[in-house]
């Protein structure tokens, strides 16, 4: 892919993402694609895993908010720095819902096959969501 190519790819999903569309954004990936991420447990694995994490994200945080920071393509890699917020309105993890907000950086880091992204891992402070969203409790220095 061109890099005009891939920031159109990404102007295309940022109206998915807006939209909360778990469909639209996992036919962006292979069949064989794997996203990495905490909340995926480690790896999630084949279009239909990855949409199954999409689903999550947006029953738990029914506001969910991604806004693009920056994007840097190299090739057939393109890393996006990505602000995210949401309020945990649909339970997290299979918890009560504790109505907090949320607000974190993300980098989400792609290789793109075909036109379409084939791996993808995100970095994001975890154990500080979970703190967010009142599931876990910061211990005092």
């Amino acid at each position: 892919m061109t890099h005009e190519e891939i920031t159109a790819f990404f102007g295309r999903r940022q109206q998915a993402w807006d939209r909360l569309d778990a469909v639209a954004l996992a036919a962006d990936y292979t069949e064989d694609a794997t996203v990495e991420s905490p909340l995926a447990g480690g790896a999630a694995s084949g279009r239909e895993a990855i949409e199954r994490v999409y689903e999550t994200y947006f029953a738990a945080f029914p506001d969910f908010k991604l806004q693009q920071e920056m994007l840097l393509i190299d090739g057939d890699t393109a890393a996006q720095m990505v602000r995210v917020t949401g309020t945990d309105k649909g339970g997290f993890m299979g918890m009560t819902p504790t109505r907090r907000k949320v607000t974190f950086r993300c980098g989400l880091f792609h290789t793109f096959r075909d036109g379409r992204i084939a791996a993808e891992r995100r970095v994001y402070d975890f154990t500080g969501l979970l703190i967010q969203v009142g599931l876990l409790k910061a211990k005092p220095v």
